[in-house]
């Protein structure tokens, strides 16, 4: 048991009273059977997991009850309180959140469920980031995406198994669309929760320049790793549960051997799903400003240097090629995100990068 989470480790036998009027649970994992379904969450999904499909710019979130309620991912700063209200309105209480990677989609609601008494689960090399407040964390300020202060309480190691909710569940590291991604397997339900690895339309998006040449190598292989487990169900960041689990990995895996066998493509992929995020969360910028915005974000710097361009050539391209495609559209002199999305108040931006972040202090 973490001794600043009281979250557990490993599994326990249950003993207490409290325990045997628990629901029946499995000799070989202590995972809770099912006895009924849930209306909020797919048909597919146990009694005890609450799913919430969200739209852009939150990820979607797994919310556990029970004797120690869990929420996977906490979605955009933003809509912190609609993630906290949602949550206390169906578990009462978070005892810990456990977030899939750090970017800003995933992590945005840990601060305030932190401050309401949560801990905070995330894979060791981004906690220990976090944890020594490097101002590189969550890619905030590269990516030009506002995150609230937060502190990590639990690092997490690969075939670490934690208690969530009523049920175990094992970590697997699945390093790719951030080097610090994992994934989450209940062996009895063969539920896997798979991050931004993949959805039923796409794939994460790697970051050769901060990352390296290899990681889209690396996410193929986390791909790989994951259709190994032969999941019932997976659990995408993204968009609805994918019907056919084979079929979504199997198309997840040639986009993600696209991406190997393409790096110039790769970035591509990358930095149109950053530019669109970036219009989500500011209902739009006037079109006048784009470009300007793009020559002074370090994301498309290194793009124009991956792709042999000049930034100014590749901001000019980005837009227009954006345009013509229909990611994005000019709405009474703004650009916008073409796909739907949820409003996001300005003011709520309004928070530190992770450089002026304060000292992490022990919880």
């Amino acid at each position: 048991m973490s001794p600043q989470t009281g979250a557990e480790r490993s599994p326990a036998r249950p003993t207490s009273p409290e325990a045997a009027a628990a629901p029946p649970v499995s000799p070989r994992t202590g995972a809770a059977r099912p006895t009924s379904r849930r209306s909020d969450s797919p048909p597919s999904l146990p009694t005890w997991a609450i799913w919430w499909q969200r739209p852009f710019p939150d990820a979607n979130t797994l919310l556990l009850p029970g004797r120690q309620p869990a929420l996977i991912d906490s979605g955009f700063v933003g809509h912190a309180a609609q993630t906290a209200e949602w949550a206390r309105a169906r578990a009462g209480g978070i005892d810990l959140v456990v977030n899939t990677h750090w970017h800003s989609d995933h992590v945005g609601g840990n601060a305030l469920l932190q401050a309401d008494g949560a801990g905070i689960a995330a894979g060791t090399p981004e906690a220990e980031a976090i944890s020594r407040r490097d101002p590189g964390c969550c890619a905030a300020e590269y990516l030009d995406q506002p995150v609230a202060p937060y502190t990590v309480d639990l690092p997490l190691d690969d075939g670490e198994v934690l208690r969530l909710g009523d049920t175990y569940w094992e970590v697997v590291r699945t390093p790719g669309h951030t080097p610090g991604h994992l994934s989450l397997w209940q062996p009895e339900e063969r539920l896997l929760v798979v991050g931004d690895a993949l959805s039923d339309y796409d794939v994460g998006w790697v970051n050769l320049a901060l990352d390296g040449p290899g990681a889209a190598r690396t996410a193929l292989d986390s791909l790989q790793r994951m259709a190994d487990l032969d999941a019932r169900v997976i659990l995408p960041s993204h968009g609805p549960v994918p019907a056919d689990t084979g079929a979504a990995f199997a198309a997840a895996l040639r986009r993600g051997r696209r991406l190997v066998d393409d790096p110039d493509g790769a970035v591509w992929y990358g930095i149109r799903r950053i530019f669109a995020f970036a219009l989500m969360i500011r209902d739009g910028i006037p079109a006048e400003e784009a470009e300007p915005y793009l020559h002074a974000r370090a994301w498309l710097t290194d793009a124009a240097h991956l792709l042999r361009r000049t930034p100014e050539a590749l901001a000019e391209e980005l837009v227009t090629s954006m345009l013509s495609g229909g990611g994005i559209v000019l709405r009474d002199g703004r650009l916008h995100a073409a796909t739907g999305h949820t409003p996001v108040a300005a003011e709520s931006l309004r928070v530190p990068y992770p450089r002026a972040w304060p000292a992490a202090e022990p919880r």
